[in-house]
């Protein structure tokens, strides 16, 4: 498994579609009613097959080298995962997406494997500036984005469709002088 180390807890590692395809379904399965909420694409996740098939795509992304999508690991489990969702060429940037288990949220995981993401995405992707965008109403997602250390540049009105309509979002960056500087 490649495997990147955050601390003695929380880790990042690189999705083996046939491998983790059942814990992580399971794991959205068991948390479907919460994260579907904020994640529109849970509803069509409806067995591990479509799960698998979703890591399988995801890796041929990252051997493309358009996104990045790891597994978190808390305590050697599947909690969840985190992803830089596409590079910006222009003007050398990612967004991060994530999500947790329910039965891991609470553990400050998150903005742990935020962190490391920043990490990476600074240092080995060289990008220039990362972002979160999260409903203005997610309160747990602007929690771990204030958390990781992103500053809040604003709310973008009906920035985000999600399954019951239209929400305003906020956009959390971290530049790469910042977190040099937080280092």
């Amino acid at each position: 498994m490649f495997e990147y180390k955050i601390d003695e807890e929380v880790s990042l590692a690189l999705p083996r579609p046939k491998l983790d395809a059942t814990p992580l379904f399971a794991l959205i399965d068991d948390s479907r009613a919460q994260i579907a909420q904020w994640l529109p694409w849970v509803e069509k996740l409806k067995s591990i097959a479509d799960e698998e098939t979703f890591l399988m795509k995801m890796m041929a992304r990252f051997g493309t080298g358009s996104s990045l999508n790891a597994v978190i690991r808390f305590k050697g489990q599947a909690a969840g995962m985190i992803s830089f969702n596409k590079f910006h060429a222009m003007d050398q940037s990612t967004d991060i997406g994530y999500w947790l288990g329910n039965q891991f949220v609470g553990n400050g995981i998150m903005h742990r494997a935020v962190a490391g993401m920043c990490d990476l995405g600074f240092t080995d992707y060289h990008v220039h500036k990362i972002i979160i965008e999260a409903a203005v109403d997610n309160r747990r997602s602007n929690q771990v984005a204030e958390k990781a250390g992103f500053t809040c540049d604003g709310s973008v009105r009906a920035n985000m469709l999600l399954a019951d309509g239209y929400h305003d979002g906020n956009i959390w960056t971290m530049l790469a002088d910042e977190w040099q500087n937080k280092q």
